[in-house]
C-alpha cells in the first residue's frame, strides 16, 4: 500500500505521491485496501459490528443528527462511512479523467443504523469494491490529467489520480480506529464470559 504517512507529514504531496499512477495500479490499491479492511474484520462477529467502543475524540462535525457529534462510531458505521467516501472519490476522480470539470460533491452513504452484521459489512465492502473499479473503467485511454480541481479550499489541486487515491487515503485513516473498536470489543467479550 501507498505510506499514507509521507502526505500526513507533509513529506510528500498527494500529487508527487500519485505522479505516473497508472489505472492498473489504482485498481491494485484498491483490491490491497480493500482486502486490509476485510482482514482487519475477518475475526469478529455481529456483536462487535453494533458494539458502541469508547472514544473521547469522537467529534463528527457533519453528523446529520446534533446528538450524534460526540456519539463513538460502531464497526458498521466506519464501513459505511469510509466506503462512501471512497466510493466518492472514484466517481469525482472518472469525472476529472474525462475531462469534465469538477461541480461539486458526489456522495451517498447508505444509513450506518442499518449495518448490523458481518455479513452486511463484508457485502458493503465487496460493493464498494466493485463500484470503485467500475469507476476506473471510465477513464479514457488517455486521461485529462491536466484537469485540476481544488476540492479541499486552500489546499492544492487534485487531478483523477490524487482524487482516487484520496479516497484510499481516507480507508487508511480509519484503520487504526477500525483495530481499536474490534479490541475493545474483544476485552468486552472477555470480561463478560
Amino acid at each position: 500500500m501507498l505510506d499514507f504517512g509521507l502526505i500526513r507529514s507533509k513529506a510528500k504531496t498527494i500529487g508527487e505521491m500519485t505522479t505516473g499512477l497508472k489505472v492498473d495500479d489504482l485498481r491494485s490499491l484498491t483490491h490491497e485496501m480493500i482486502d486490509c479492511m476485510l482482514s482487519l474484520i475477518a475475526g469478529c462477529t455481529d456483536a462487535d459490528v453494533t458494539f458502541q467502543p469508547i472514544d473521547p475524540a469522537a467529534n463528527d462535525l457533519h453528523a446529520a443528527n446534533p446528538a450524534d457529534v460526540k456519539l463513538a462510531w460502531t464497526l458498521g458505521h466506519i464501513i459505511v462511512h469510509s466506503s462512501a467516501s471512497s466510493e466518492e472519490s472514484a466517481a469525482l476522480a472518472a469525472e476529472l479523467a474525462r475531462g469534465v470539470i469538477f461541480h461539486g460533491r458526489s456522495r451517498y452513504e447508505i444509513p450506518w443504523q442499518t449495518v448490523k452484521t458481518m455479513a452486511a459489512c463484508k457485502a458493503r465492502m465487496q460493493e464498494s469494491l466493485r463500484i470503485r473499479l467500475a469507476s476506473l473503467e471510465m477513464w479514457p485511454d488517455s486521461p485529462h490529467l491536466d484537469n485540476l480541481a481544488e476540492i479541499i479550499p486552500g489546499r492544492p489541486p487534485m487531478n483523477a489520480q490524487s482524487r482516487f487515491v484520496m479516497g484510499l487515503m481516507h480507508d487508511d485513516s480509519h484503520l487504526g480506529q477500525i483495530s481499536e473498536i474490534i479490541r475493545q470489543a474483544h476485552v468486552t467479550r472477555l470480561i463478560r464470559v
